[in-house]
């Protein structure tokens, strides 16, 4: 403890913890009602959002004559996530269970990445607040979104891989969802990326 106050003193106001946060995702699991096979923690799945996210702005713009910020989309995707460091993560089945606990926990979200913002210096604070708020009705959160249940999804196809059945009804309903979104460059990926998942590492060669 007197070493940490030593440490403070000497910082001054130059200390600040917004990344040693950030670097806790790696803690924060995922799936927590379900038997996994394999555990998946929010850095893990915030970098495969990134990837998957940055696809569908790539295609969007290649493909659909799209103008999309494809690097907006993958910053997005990185701290797509952040508030969780704070809450933990909640099971969608307790999150969307009624309309009251949905936005109750949106509000618990806002105040947490509230307190993330709080943890960076003043001057830095305007660049990452659209990072820690983003516009929910701009092109880039809607494909940050699509691949977060892209994401989701293959995570359930994985599961299955291992002979998990428990993951099963997640899978046809979040494909539902995807499919929902209508959004085309989302439905390439799964057409071509997706089924590779599935396969074994034999297989992919």
């Amino acid at each position: 403890m007197a070493h940490c106050a030593i440490l403070e003193r000497w910082m001054g106001d130059r200390m600040f913890h917004f990344y040693a946060y950030m670097s806790r995702m790696k803690l924060i699991r995922r799936w927590g009602l379900r038997r996994n096979t394999c555990e998946e923690n929010d850095a893990e799945h915030s970098l495969q959002v990134a990837m998957i996210a940055h696809c569908l702005a790539t295609i969007r713009n290649v493909r659909y004559g799209g103008q999309v910020d494809v690097g907006r989309v993958v910053l997005l995707s990185v701290y797509h996530e952040a508030a969780e460091v704070v809450t933990g993560d909640l099971a969608a089945p307790i999150k969307y269970f009624n309309p009251g606990i949905k936005t109750a926990f949106k509000q618990i979200e806002r105040l947490a990445s509230e307190q993330l913002l709080g943890y960076l210096p003043e001057d830095l604070k305007p660049s990452y607040a659209p990072l820690l708020f983003p516009e929910e009705d701009s092109p880039e959160w809607a494909l940050v979104k699509a691949a977060d249940k892209i994401s989701a999804y293959v995570k359930c196809e994985e599961e299955a891989g291992y002979g998990n059945a428990e993951f099963e009804s997640a899978r046809s309903v979040i494909r539902r969802q995807i499919a929902s979104m209508e959004l085309p460059e989302a439905e390439d990926f799964m057409r071509e990326f997706a089924p590779s998942f599935s396969l074994p590492l034999d297989a992919l060669n």
